[in-house]
C-alpha cells in the first residue's frame, strides 16, 4: 500500500514567526498534537505539543512571546507519497518517531502519516507492530 493511500492530507502549517500560544490554539482547533512549520511553501520543521511543554513551559518561557522558530524540531524525517507504507513504518521504527511528513518528489509537503494511520489503514499488521515496538522502547535517561 502506498503512503498516499493512508496519509492524512490537507494538513495545515504554521509559520515559524507565530507565537507558541497561537500554535497551541491551532492544535486545539484542529485536534492535533503536531504542526508542520512552513515558510514560503517549504517545510522548516515540526512543532509538537511535547516540544511546547518540554522546550518552553518547563523552562519558564512566555508562550505569548516565544516564537515557533525558537523551539521547533528541525531536521525532520520524511517519506515520499509514492513510497510503500511499510517503508514509512521502517523510518518511524528506526528513528523512534510517531509521525512523518509526506512529500511529493518536488519536496513539497502533501500530508502527514502517523503511527495511527498505519494502525488503522495498513493491511499488514506486522508493519505497525514492528514500528510500535521500537518507537515505544524507553529512551536513554
Amino acid at each position: 500500500m502506498l503512503v498516499s493511500e493512508i496519509m492524512t492530507s490537507h494538513v495545515e502549517c504554521i509559520s515559524p514567526d507565530e507565537s507558541l500560544r497561537s500554535a497551541a490554539e491551532m492544535m486545539r482547533r484542529l485536534d492535533v498534537g503536531a504542526l508542520p512549520v512552513c515558510h514560503d511553501d517549504r517545510i522548516e520543521g515540526i512543532l509538537t505539543d511535547r516540544d511546547i511543554v518540554i522546550r518552553a513551559i518547563a523552562q519558564g518561557r512566555d508562550c505569548n512571546e516565544t516564537h515557533v522558530s525558537e523551539i521547533l524540531t528541525a531536521g525532520i524525517r520524511f517519506c515520499f507519497e509514492d513510497q510503500d507504507s511499510s517503508e514509512a513504518g521502517q523510518i518511524m521504527e528506526e528513528h523512534q518517531i510517531r509521525r512523518l511528513v509526506v512529500l511529493n518528489r518536488d519536496k513539497r509537503m502533501v500530508g502527514i502519516v502517523s503511527l495511527g494511520d498505519l494502525a488503522v489503514r495498513e493491511p499488514d499488521e506486522a508493519v505497525c507492530a514492528a514500528a510500535l515496538e521500537h518507537i515505544s522502547e524507553p529512551g536513554n535517561m
